[in-house]
């Protein structure tokens, strides 16, 4: 069994959040237009290179949110608070709305994961 690509996890997202998936899809790529996109059965990576060593940020579709995840956040700032998550590594922030991916903060913390880790 070959492993899925991105467009086979979009697709799979059950209907309601399935338009926010691909939302949050096409804003990754817009941040970070030269990322290597990696999925896997529920997840979309965008990276530096494949695998989890290059792996910046990750798309993880819920059913009522989609949460996009930041590898390193813990190394991240984050002066408005949108990053959650307590493990020693990684951080999170969940999508709700498309307004939510239009936040200047969010842009922010892409920018600075960007400058950091790509």
């Amino acid at each position: 069994m070959t492993a899925p690509n991105a467009e086979q996890v979009l697709d799979n997202c059950t209907e309601p959040v399935r338009p926010l998936a691909r939302a949050t899809f096409d804003e990754l790529r817009r941040v970070f237009p030269q990322a290597v996109i990696t999925a896997d059965a529920d997840s979309i990576g965008f990276g530096t290179g494949p695998g989890y060593k290059y792996l910046i940020f990750t798309l993880l579709p819920a059913t009522k949110h989609v949460t996009i995840g930041f590898a390193r956040g813990a190394e991240l700032p984050n002066p408005h608070g949108l990053l959650t998550g307590a493990g020693k590594v990684h951080r999170h922030v969940k999508i709700h709305t498309e307004e939510d991916l239009r936040r200047p903060e969010l842009a922010e913390l892409f920018t600075t994961a960007l400058e950091r880790f790509a």
